[in-house]
């Protein structure tokens, strides 16, 4: 077990004695309020703590950062508080601690949505300081050291949220140790297997590399020494994980990989010039692999890692991966930001370590909108994707992207209004489609036109999260303004027909009451709602004519009083009535019979004759008594509800352009819906038709549509 003296030694070569005193202050604090606590390995819980400010100390952290570190866990563990915290050991360690908090005292519906509440709440907190994604990496760390303790569900759960989070995000800080240890770690639950064969086999050739390594080494640096260049050469294994990883891509053997050693030449001098010159020397010893030079000097990684990295045929004529760096550019490299920590100065960064930084969070709280869970994971998950390709401006600056990035995400790197009225691409002069995939060195630039608009389509197309969250916006934006556009002209058509106009009730007591009825916050929110299909107009002109809502299953259409003679209501003739003046005519909901369906009618109390179709199996249950013959009187100008289905594909727009066939042949539509599923969309009408030739029509124009699969009219339901 690690002993708080260790960590005191380690420590007060670069601290203040009084920081010390704070540190041993709260380790006795921590092994206080976690007293009789124990981890699942048995040991007491403070080991845990003391593990992570362990690791903190061997970055060379400052003492805020290690005494969160011992306290990490207190708030959530044990009843200690924040403002406790804040008393006894200052703002600063109170307010990281309570960064590090996870969201355990919380309710949540799904692990899903824990694990990325969770996150959010991390990334938040790291806008502020970054030290709290420092303490979090130290502490999955030693979880993951101790990780065979746990259920083997969990360890895989563990390990795969590891690999897909954690060792992404210490890669884009630069910490490229930890990211190692992690990948490793992970690898080692993921696939156990693998893990187990590879390791048995780089043990095998472990004498005859270790032998191999040396040689190399002795090479490189007699070569240094001649030509008076002061640095050291190193050389290692490759970590397990980037061996495997190497296998899987590449589709090839263990015994395939040629350059399972790494060497770096670490130069004493911090001029850059240095690096090209021993990288010359190096070409001179042995024959370079084509396509295996990157220079990382002049273009940096996205986590401003920098090194050149060449491949050469070595001695034996195996392959030999060497890189170049200055002494600063190493430190970089294995600690990222914490070998530049100066928090002790005022002053958290350097210029360029300070750019890094914000690149980061601009990176990540870009996912702050996004309110799927799911989805905020899978962004959250690109937004780390290490891979980047390099590209020029037209300018000649150089800029990142994940692999795999388009024309697209360039378009909207340069400016959100560049990207929006994208239009074209061309790639070193040649017009390429947007779809094109960027490759290093490609020079590109943006062809835009004023007034033009992202589509749907594009969000297969782009990886960057600026990209995709730019064109959600903007299409929930335009969805937004066609659903108010489409709902606003449903709501007018359905207040009119009830001798109601939209306008004038905007600002009454019972808009208010439709608002909150339909659980909304505003009037906004309900005539978007309305154009989406969401809600029905009708259920809304409700509230106007009874004061409450209400589901009826009969639906309120026209009040016409009938005459004895040719003059009837609704179209139909009432047979067998002695004195049918003043009898309300209504079709019923369940059929909703029109011109040409055999129909009867049926005497209600208090709503007149209903009328069904003649097969309606709802009239045969009624009583006989109470049913009369009627008849189609086409002579009279009438329409009927018509209830149809259709089934397309999801496209954006689909209820408008539906809607706007059905209108061209001069068709109201009193209720519009569409439900998506899968790709899917399912749009449900109800329509009002003249006769069974005016709906046939309109049944034939629809399935002329390229994106409807099937018609349906619901004739009964």
């Amino acid at each position: 077990m690690l002993r708080i003296s260790d960590i005191l030694d380690k420590a007060q070569a670069y601290l203040l004695p009084d920081d010390l005193e704070m540190i041993e202050k709260a380790y006795i604090y921590s092994a206080t309020v976690h007293q009789g606590q124990v981890r699942l390995s048995g040991e007491p819980y403070l080991t845990h703590p003391m593990e992570v400010a362990g690791i903190l100390t061997d970055m060379k952290m400052d003492a805020a950062t290690i005494i969160s570190g011992l306290l990490h866990d207190t708030i959530e563990d044990t009843l200690t508080t924040a403002e406790q915290l804040e008393r006894e050991f200052g703002k600063d360690v109170a307010f990281l601690v309570s960064g590090l908090t996870k969201l355990s005292r919380i309710s949540f519906g799904s692990q899903e949505e824990r694990q990325s509440e969770n996150f959010r709440k991390m990334i938040l907190a790291m806008s502020a300081d970054i030290r709290i994604l420092l303490v979090r990496l130290a502490d999955r760390i030693h979880n993951m050291r101790t990780l065979q303790y746990h259920p083997k569900d969990k360890r895989t759960y563990i390990a795969r949220e590891t690999m897909d989070i954690y060792a992404p995000l210490a890669n884009r800080l630069g910490i490229n140790s930890m990211r190692m240890e992690l990948e490793d770690l992970s690898f080692q639950y993921i696939a156990p297997d693998a893990y187990d064969e590879l390791t048995a086999k780089i043990a095998k050739s472990k004498e005859a590399r270790a032998k191999y390594t040396e040689e190399v080494k002795s090479i490189i640096a007699r070569e240094l020494e001649k030509n008076s260049i002061k640095g050291k050469v190193e050389g290692r294994a490759k970590h397990l994980y980037s061996i495997y990883k190497k296998m899987h891509e590449q589709h090839i053997n263990f015994d395939e990989v040629y350059d399972l050693i790494a060497f770096r030449v670490i130069l004493d001098s911090d001029l850059e010039k240095t690096c090209y010159e021993v990288l010359s020397l190096v070409h001179a010893l042995w024959k370079p692999v084509p396509g295996r030079f990157k220079d990382y000097i002049a273009m940096p990684k996205a986590n401003n890692y920098q090194s050149l990295h060449t491949t050469v045929i070595g001695p034996y004529g195996e392959r030999v991966e060497i890189q170049i760096r200055t002494r600063n550019m190493h430190e970089w490299a294995e600690k990222g930001i914490a070998a530049h920590w100066r928090y002790k100065e005022g002053r958290a960064y350097k210029d360029s370590e300070d750019n890094q930084i914000k690149k980061l969070r601009e990176v990540l709280e870009m996912q702050q909108d996004i309110k799927n869970p799911k989805e905020f994971m899978s962004d959250l998950k690109l937004a780390l994707f290490p891979e980047e390709v390099y590209v020029f401006t037209p300018h000649g600056d150089v800029k990142s992207f994940p692999k795999g990035a388009t024309p697209i995400d360039f378009a909207y790197s340069i400016h959100t209004d560049v990207g929006n009225q994208c239009i074209g691409a061309k790639v070193n002069r040649s017009i390429v489609p947007l779809r094109y995939k960027l490759q290093n060195g490609d020079r590109v630039e943006i062809i835009t036109q004023a007034g033009h608009h992202p589509s749907k389509d594009w969000l297969k197309n782009v990886v960057t999260t600026r990209a995709i969250s730019k064109i959600r916006n903007w299409i929930n934006l335009d969805e937004k303004r066609n659903s108010m556009a489409l709902g606003k002209e449903l709501l007018e058509k359905e207040f009119k027909r009830n001798h109601l106009k939209f306008s004038n009730c905007l600002k009454s007591d019972e808009m208010s009451k439709a608002i909150n009825g339909c659980s909304l916050n505003q009037l906004d929110d309900l005539i978007s709602q309305v154009g989406l299909g969401r809600i029905s107009p009708k259920r809304i002109v409700h509230y106007f004519l009874t004061g409450q809502e209400e589901e009826l299953k009969e639906p309120v259409k026209e009040k016409i009083k009938t005459k004895k003679t040719a003059s009837p209501s609704m179209g139909v003739s009432l047979l067998g009535i002695d004195d049918p003046d003043d009898i309300m005519v209504n079709f019923a909901k369940c059929c909703n019979p029109i011109p040409g369906d055999d129909i009867a009618g049926y005497i209600s109390r208090g709503r007149g004759v209903i009328i069904h179709t003649g097969n309606c199996p709802y009239i045969k249950r009624m009583d006989k008594e109470r049913i009369v013959n009627v008849q189609w009187n086409t002579r009279e100008d009438h329409t009927y509800p018509v209830n149809i289905k259709v089934i397309c594909d999801d496209i954006k727009g689909i209820l408008t352009e539906v809607s706007s066939i059905i209108s061209s042949f001069d068709v109201n539509i009193s209720y519009a819906q569409v439900e998506t599923e899968n790709l899917i969309a399912t749009c449900t009408f109800v329509i009002d038709i003249s006769n069974l030739p005016q709906l046939h029509q309109v049944i034939a124009a629809i399935r002329q549509l390229k994106f409807v699969k099937s018609v349906e009219w619901l004739h009964h339901f």
